[in-house]
């Protein structure tokens, strides 16, 4: 239950504690993080159907339902997104680019990220059945287990990523991913073609962020979450 609580804590603005914080209880917390996806996505999609039921106009309930996960999460995986964005596109070397991820300012690559990220999302959020919220937003969590797949490094030797990397095994990322391929095929047929593509964009996102910063960070976690669950939302909304 330790690392039940744990992904919790990380990942929700639930009151919950883990009074056990290590590498074991960190590795049980990234496996079962898909979880609080589907927790996340349940409350966004009850919220989207009462919107829905309501006649709010499709954007606006997409807004508000980007609005509530931001809420929900503390805004931490946007926060790394628009941090790996701004690392990504700046000059130099790996020391610079995480420098300037650690800084904490948001960059024009950030911003113009976050608009077309954010605004994707809420676009889609108004179009996909509700099953495709709950899929997305576990397929972003499920991203996590891929950026810390054995033989990922830590780009730095303190922080969230060093604690985690290398911790997950492929296959408790290859069953969950099967397990979201099959749950996305019922909600549209091309569900599973749209959740392999998400898959391969968040190992792109690792190769690439490994190349550029020697490995990965808490912040490529946070971008790997919005990436994977953006594919998902965005698949899905294109097939209708």
């Amino acid at each position: 239950m330790h690392g039940v609580r744990l992904a919790l804590s990380w990942l929700t603005v639930l009151p919950v504690r883990s009074d056990v914080v290590d590498a074991r209880v960190a590795r049980h917390a990234i496996a079962l993080a898909p979880l609080v996806g589907v927790l996340l996505g349940g409350v966004t999609a009850a919220v989207l159907h009462g919107l829905a039921w309501l006649h709010a106009p499709s954007m606006l309930a997409g807004l508000l339902a980007v609005g509530l996960l931001a809420l929900g999460t503390r805004g931490m995986h946007l926060d790394g997104l628009a941090d790996t964005a701004d690392g990504l596109g700046c000059y130099g070397p790996p020391e610079r680019a995480l420098a300037v991820m650690k800084d904490g300012g948001a960059g024009p690559f950030a911003v113009v990220t976050l608009i077309v990220v954010l605004g994707a999302q809420a676009s889609a959020f108004g179009a996909v059945p509700w099953g495709a919220v709950v899929v997305a937003l576990a397929a972003g969590r499920a991203a996590f287990a891929v950026c810390c797949l054995k033989g990922v490094p830590a780009a730095r030797p303190e922080g969230l990523g060093a604690l985690v990397a290398g911790s997950q095994s492929w296959p408790v990322v290859a069953l969950w991913w099967v397990v979201l391929a099959a749950a996305s095929f019922l909600v549209v047929p091309h569900g599973p073609i749209v959740v392999a593509v998400a898959l391969g964009g968040v190992l792109l996102l690792v190769r690439h962020t490994r190349k550029r910063f020697g490995g990965i960070t808490g912040d490529v976690l946070g971008a790997a979450c919005e990436l994977a669950t953006l594919v998902v939302l965005v698949g899905c909304a294109l097939g209708r």
